[in-house]
């Protein structure tokens, strides 16, 4: 047959995938809010706000365009530990005492640093994959998307948020 083509299409780099550029634009959101978060305090805001929405796009887009990938996995969970971190760091620089935020700090990094290694022990590709878990509170956050939105939302406001007592 002249004139067809039988040429598959070709398969795009993971280091392309869609989901992956949200990553790196999150990566230069928090660079730049973290940059400037004593010098404009509702740029770094709106920034790491940005960041935090892109973190659900990026996953809703890996599903949508099947472009799943480990790349993709360690991006997202690397870029939202090192955020975290330097957000807990920040405020315990602002708000005394500044132990209670660095204890956060180690409590997040070693509890998603146990569910990952846990889930490679038992041959499970994703740390999300909680069918078979007894764990009622894993499978309350990881398997329901707007439970998961609503407590990552109200732990992001919770630190911008100040408390009674404190001058903004």
């Amino acid at each position: 047959m002249a004139g067809k083509s039988t040429a598959r299409p070709r398969k795009l780099p993971v280091y392309l995938y869609i989901p992956n550029i949200i990553g790196y634009v999150r990566v230069l959101m928090n660079c730049v809010a973290f940059a400037i978060c004593f010098s404009n305090k509702r740029l770094f805001s709106v920034l790491y706000f940005l960041s935090f929405v892109c973190d659900g796009v990026d996953g809703w887009c890996a599903r949508k365009f099947n472009q799943v990938s480990t790349f993709g996995a360690v991006l997202d969970m690397i870029t939202d530990r090192v955020s975290t971190a330097c957000l807990l760091v920040l405020l315990s620089q602002v708000y005394r005492p500044g132990l209670s935020f660095l204890l956060l700090l180690a409590l997040d990094i070693s509890s998603h640093w146990l569910q990952m290694y846990s889930t490679f022990l038992t041959g499970k590709v994703s740390h999300k994959d909680v069918k078979d878990s007894t764990n009622w509170l894993f499978k309350a956050y990881y398997g329901n998307r707007m439970f998961m939105a609503f407590c990552c939302v109200a732990c992001a406001l919770h630190h911008f948020i100040p408390s009674r007592g404190e001058a903004n």
